[in-house]
């Protein structure tokens, strides 16, 4: 089944009552080449690209829940390509490129909408970060722009520019970064895998993998066991859980994030906006809703669920930011389930055990990442090699201490990222 405006407007017209299944759903079979554990956005997409570029055939997803019930549709939907270290930047540069794409490639509208993301600054310090960052992102071919103060308060004339304690200095924009629609991002992944014969095994949880002589066999599932030639590990939050499984120890550490929408508005605010000095960040969705988040619930956590005192730091951060923001009504929050490593940036390898892979550890960016991380994932998993975009995302870099990418500066605590 392909999209057109005909077919759109056809059942438009007749109720919606000629659309067929998305995707179909299979029992599992006794065997596969490769299993993909976890059906979010990474997964889907390692498993798209498996099929589409590698022409492989024999793939599943195993899912515990059902499709797009992880972090997939638990975030902020922010796109961007603004980072800043070598290994980071040309891996997000890679994903942005495949982001211009994404709707063409899975006949599929994601809602993709380059609306520019602008970070601001509050320091000399600050603006000193964001013109070396600028120049990192112009080096490695994106888009970065230095904005004075007159430029901002043309653009974005709601926010609190007289404030004495966080005074706004300029900030770094990106005209193509934006944002996507989450869960469009995961159907149209899963539909994309399901026409290319992937099964998408839905309620299945994976509790056990099967190890022998040092070689991966397959899966123990609450739907039976499963062979395979090849397992991968996508689970995110759950990475330390199902890694363990494997007798594997990783350097993860499992965090909630929260997320807060309002009710809908008229459109007001046209740009995604980060918040230099409260880690706020905001955009406006389609709906009119404004969409929001900042830092971590500062414990470990696999409960996908907030505590009251981050719902009223972030609220705290967007008042001091725009004060505007407290006339809107909070509807709701979420928790998604942050997979953080000690550098903040993520992990795409082999491990020690032959044909099990994992791909994780992907902190703030998981949602922004979801093409690129399918794309080198499924390099790694049928070629045995890493992909261009991703050679700095080796787990023996917490081992060696080679190698480590603190994006942020912030060290070696999962609690300062």
């Amino acid at each position: 089944m392909r999209f057109s405006a005909l077919k759109i407007l056809t059942e438009g017209l007749t109720g919606n009552r000629g659309w067929g299944a998305h995707w179909r759903d299979p029992e599992p079979a006794e065997d596969y080449d490769i299993i993909i554990i976890g059906g979010g956005g990474h997964g889907l997409a390692t498993a798209y690209y498996l099929a589409k570029e590698h022409g492989l055939k024999k793939i599943a997803v195993l899912e515990k829940g059902y499709i797009g019930s992880g972090n997939i549709g638990r975030n902020t939907t922010i796109v961007r390509a603004n980072y800043f270290l070598p290994g980071n930047s040309e891996f997000y540069s890679h994903s942005l490129k495949l982001w211009e794409g994404l709707k063409t490639d899975l006949n599929y509208n994601v809602m993709h909408s380059q609306r520019g993301q602008i970070g601001l600054f509050h320091s000399d310090g600050q603006r000193d970060a964001a013109i070396r960052r600028a120049n990192s992102i112009r080096n490695q071919g994106d888009d970065a722009e230095l904005l004075s103060v007159d430029q901002l308060r043309k653009m974005l004339p709601y926010l609190d520019y007289d404030q004495g304690r966080f005074p706004i200095y300029g900030g770094l924009l990106q005209r193509r970064a934006g944002t996507a629609r989450h869960d469009a991002v995961a159907w149209g992944y899963a539909r994309g895998a399901d026409q290319r014969g992937v099964d998408l095994i839905q309620n299945c949880e994976v509790t056990g993998i099967d190890i022998k002589g040092g070689v991966v066999q397959g899966v123990q599932t609450s739907r039976g066991a499963i062979r395979a030639k090849k397992v991968g590990i996508v689970v995110a939050g759950r990475s330390s859980q199902v890694a363990a499984m494997a007798g594997m120890r990783l350097p993860i550490e499992s965090h909630v994030l929260q997320a807060f929408v309002t009710e809908g508005l008229k459109p007001c605010i046209d740009h995604v906006i980060s918040f230099g000095m409260g880690h706020f960040y905001i955009s406006q969705s389609d709906k009119g809703g404004l969409v929001f988040g900042g830092d971590l619930d500062m414990y470990a956590s696999y409960a996908a669920r907030g505590n009251l005192p981050m719902v009223e730091h972030v609220a705290e951060a967007g008042m001091t930011l725009m004060p505007m923001i407290g006339k809107a009504r909070m509807l709701r929050s979420w928790g998604g389930i942050m997979d953080m490593t000690p550098d903040g940036s993520p992990i795409i390898d082999k491990t020690h055990i032959e044909g099990l892979y994992l791909n994780a550890g992907w902190c703030y960016g998981g949602f922004k990442a979801v093409p690129a991380s399918g794309n080198c994932f499924a390099h790694l998993m049928a070629t045995g090699t890493a992909h261009a975009a991703a050679q700095g995302f080796r787990l023996d870099r917490f081992r060696t201490g080679r190698g480590l990418m603190d994006e942020e500066g912030t060290g070696a605590q999962h609690n300062l990222h």
